[in-house]
């Protein structure tokens, strides 16, 4: 059965017999874009401030429409706003409110050479543009937390690892910033990403463009846009900078998901090296001992859940005829929900970073001489043996120290010099953890000096010098 006719909608006008009910439910997007309402006002007041300036608005009407939609901002942030059947999104609702307000005559003069197809282009871009300079702070301040811990923290020492297997000792600090260092990469990429969402669709009408000689440029300044897109046809069908966020989003989450993994590791009883603090754990309903990093599994979670949008929106995108089509609704949802996605998994990160309880000496115990067995080679190198030739020796003092059974450093100097007569007493110097960690002090390394290195390039970046 069809519903009532579709005179109270925007398109209206063309169309005499009802819609099915189902279909009406289907095409509405009010539940979900309403949140676009201070963004939807704001753009109208807007293109009507641009419609006065060029003549189609006398000054008593601008203003009544200014009143009119403070009524309606009003109802909206007092939970007050009633929305009607024919209300298909935010635009519709908002535009039906404001002729309730002020009256038909002027209030239907509103929509004057625009399309809601540049209208919803325009909502979500200043929405999005608000959320993302959100993430930036948030992502921020999840790189400042790290870079505080690796300075108090620089002296603790760890197993750095290769496909999981324990390879050099490393710093705890070192492990920090590595994961800092990928953070500050996708903050560099978000900045970019900001600035092209950050562009202004308004006045481009529903594809041709606007023929009243608005001004676009104006338009734009009054709403932070820092540009304009230049080809209308474009700026309405245009869903990149939902689907370049997503992207963003996705590869950030996959950055997130293996620093969460990292910590999952190293806070089983197995490795023991940190503690999650009861904020950001769960326990078991059988197990009382246990205690569960939630916090870490859900960012590893969501992480496929980031991919899976940014997937789904390319898919509805890729095939399209040119402008805007329908489909392009469907950018909408999952907008909505990837964001608040990443403000929580960054703030959850950043809880659990600045809680997070770090046991050196459990670090330190789980080091092993066999670790230091590059030392032996490049204290060989140091006597102008090759490295080819040093790593061969270096590996027969590890094969001769599993034949006896005994960790490489409880060699005797017989036994070593018994695998080359080139490793002198000295040579026990390579069995010093410290020494190693400090000896690898190039740019980037893992030596005190390094690491603060390190420290003030990620500061640097940070702060946007």
């Amino acid at each position: 059965m069809a519903s009532k006719p579709a005179e109270n909608m925007l398109w209206g006008g063309r169309f005499t017999e009802g819609l099915d009910p189902l279909m009406v439910a289907y095409n509405n997007s009010l539940p979900y874009d309403k949140i676009l309402w201070r963004q939807d006002i704001k753009g109208s007041i807007a293109f009507a401030r641009a419609n006065l300036n060029a003549g189609i608005l006398t000054q008593s009407e601008f203003d009544q429409i200014v009143a009119g939609f403070e009524v309606v901002a009003k109802e909206w942030e007092e939970g007050r706003f009633e929305a009607k059947e024919h209300d298909e999104d935010i635009h519709t609702a908002n535009e039906r409110r404001l002729s309730e307000v002020i009256g038909k005559e002027v209030g239907g003069k509103l929509h004057t050479g625009r399309s809601r197809n540049e209208q919803v282009a325009t909502d979500m871009r200043l929405w999005l543009r608000d959320e993302l300079r959100g993430v930036e702070r948030e992502l921020q301040d999840l790189i400042r937390v790290t870079i505080s811990r690796a300075e108090k923290e620089v002296e603790f020492i760890m197993p750095g690892y290769t496909h999981l297997q324990k390879a050099q000792p490393v710093r705890w600090s070192h492990w920090l910033l590595s994961h800092a260092t990928a953070f500050a990469s996708e903050l560099t990429r978000l900045r970019e990403v900001i600035k092209r969402v950050n562009l202004s669709p308004l006045g481009c009408g529903a594809l041709a463009g606007n023929p009243f000689k608005i001004d676009r440029e104006t338009m734009a300044t009054e709403l932070g846009f820092s540009g304009l897109l230049h080809n209308s046809m474009n700026a309405v069908g245009d869903r990149d900078f939902i689907m370049e966020t997503m992207q963003w989003g996705a590869s950030f989450m996959l950055k997130i998901s293996r620093w969460a993994e990292d910590l999952i590791i190293y806070s089983s009883l197995e490795f023991g090296f940190v503690r999650l603090a009861d904020a950001y754990s769960t326990g078991s309903s059988l197990m009382p001992q246990k205690k569960n990093a939630d916090s870490l599994e859900l960012l590893r979670g969501k992480s496929g859940r980031a991919f899976g949008q940014m997937a789904g929106l390319m898919m509805t995108i890729k095939g399209l005829p040119t402008t805007y089509n329908k489909d392009l609704q469907e950018s909408m949802e999952p907008m909505l929900d990837h964001l608040p996605t990443l403000h929580n998994s960054i703030q959850i990160a950043t809880g659990v970073l600045s809680t997070l309880s770090v046991f050196p000496d459990k670090m330190r115990a789980a080091l092993a001489p066999e670790m230091l067995a590059t030392e032996i080679a490049d204290y060989l190198v140091r006597k102008g043996v090759p490295f080819r030739e040093g790593h061969h020796v270096s590996g027969r003092v590890v094969a001769e120290a599993e034949r006896r059974g005994i960790p490489m450093d409880q060699l005797s100097d017989a036994d070593l010099r018994g695998v080359d007569e080139r490793l002198d007493a000295d040579v026990r110097g390579c069995f010093d953890y410290d020494r190693a960690v400090d000896l690898k002090d190039a740019v980037g390394g893992t030596s005190r000096g390094a690491v603060l290195g390190q420290v003030e390039e990620l500061k640097r970046i940070v702060e946007g010098r």
